[in-house]
């Protein structure tokens, strides 16, 4: 945390590591945790010689942290340079993640034996900084996530998570926001602007570093039954639990269903949504029972792993069969595509921008976490 900035403060391209190649780095370990998709050719190189240690952290102790995030967030910091110190009035930063001593010491680390620290400290030893490091990190994104939920504020969590680190978490609870403007929380104008470009160059080298996954294999997967019947309105019933479905609406869920398993833990499809109020964007197509959300993870989690290539094999069934469902669009993973638009971005579809009522940063209003489709009636 560079303290000095501020008075007082206190994220087809993307390539998935295969599963194989992941446990013969860590040994052959079967747990090893999976690697989420990232462009590993386009990450600074230390980067990508520690995105096993990344992920593991991640998954075992910050699921809600997308590795992806940690990478762009250390560029931010350090430019991934493990030996980097900032001096400043809180007796400098060190390290990837640019921690003052009080940081890494409450995050496990050693106490520096000298200003800089010497260059066996733990606090440049790239693995041990990422071990100690996202955990702290976490303990800010976990604060934020608890404050955003309280206040409602229109700000992801991971952006919440960014303004603790760069100005302190008082900044996030003490301004309307979340993010500060020129004298809310102690905040002058160049502090205000220092917390916003910070923010902005992190989701920058999100995009630089991640692309959204290209479709997978569905060759293996039966084909869906077309809608023969009339759908008009919403009288079919929402086997989710909402008010209900037009019926091909309803005839997509179920050859969903039939081709993935019902949702439960495990599953493909842990869980689905279809109707809803949508009472903050009552154009949706949930109040007019033409679309339905289908989760391959927990609510609110970025996907690794088996659950992601689950949400893609999802997506891409949807989207090779489209004409006989009657699909009007998907948006999956921070991309929307609709038939007879073109891909963008050497990636699938094009990328999605909420429109102005969703964060597309956030792993739900992004669509990170969710597979939305519509159906065209």
């Amino acid at each position: 945390m560079r303290g000095p900035l501020i008075a007082g403060g206190g994220v087809v391209a993307s390539l998935l590591l295969p599963l194989l190649l992941i446990a013969a780095l860590l040994g052959g370990l079967s747990s090893a945790a999976p690697v989420p998709a990232v462009n590993t050719a386009a990450i600074p190189p230390l980067a990508a010689q520690h995105l096993e240690t990344i992920a593991e952290v991640t998954t075992t102790t910050c699921p809600e942290l997308p590795p992806l995030w940690v990478i762009a967030h250390v560029e931010a910091e350090s430019s991934w340079d493990p030996t980097a110190f900032s001096a400043d009035r809180n007796g400098g930063a060190a390290g990837l993640y640019q921690l003052n001593e009080a940081n890494w010491t409450d995050a496990g680390g050693a106490p520096w034996a000298a200003t800089p620290p010497p260059a066996d400290a733990d606090i440049l030893q790239p693995d041990e900084h990422l071990r100690r490091a996202i955990p702290w990190v976490c303990a800010n994104l976990r604060t934020a996530t608890a404050h955003i939920d309280a206040s409602g504020k229109p700000i992801s969590a991971l952006d919440g998570m960014l303004v603790c680190h760069i100005a302190g978490c008082g900044r996030l609870t003490g301004s309307t926001t979340g993010i500060p403007a020129e004298g809310e929380a102690g905040c002058d104008r160049s502090c205000a602007d220092l917390v916003a470009t910070y923010i902005e160059r992190v989701h920058r080298l999100v995009q630089q570093y991640g692309t959204a996954s290209g479709p997978i294999s569905v060759d293996d997967l039966p084909v869906p039954t077309p809608f023969a019947g009339v759908s008009a309105v919403c009288s079919a019933t929402d086997p989710t639990g909402g008010r209900c479905l037009t019926p091909a609406t309803r005839h997509a869920y179920d050859e969903i269903i039939r081709v993935f398993g019902p949702p439960g833990p495990g599953a493909p499809i842990r869980s689905a949504g279809c109707w809803d109020e949508h009472a903050w964007n009552p154009t949706s197509d949930h109040p007019q029972g033409r679309a339905c959300d289908y989760f391959p993870d927990a609510v609110g989690t970025f996907p690794q792993g088996q659950e992601l290539q689950n949400g893609w094999r999802l997506a891409t069934w949807l989207r090779t069969h489209a004409a006989t469902l009657e699909v009007k669009y998907l948006i999956w993973q921070g991309r929307i595509w609709a038939p007879g638009t073109p891909d963008s971005d050497n990636a699938w579809g094009r990328p999605y921008t909420g429109g102005g009522v969703y964060n597309p940063d956030d792993a739900t209003g992004g669509h990170w976490d969710h597979v939305h489709v519509s159906i065209a009636s």
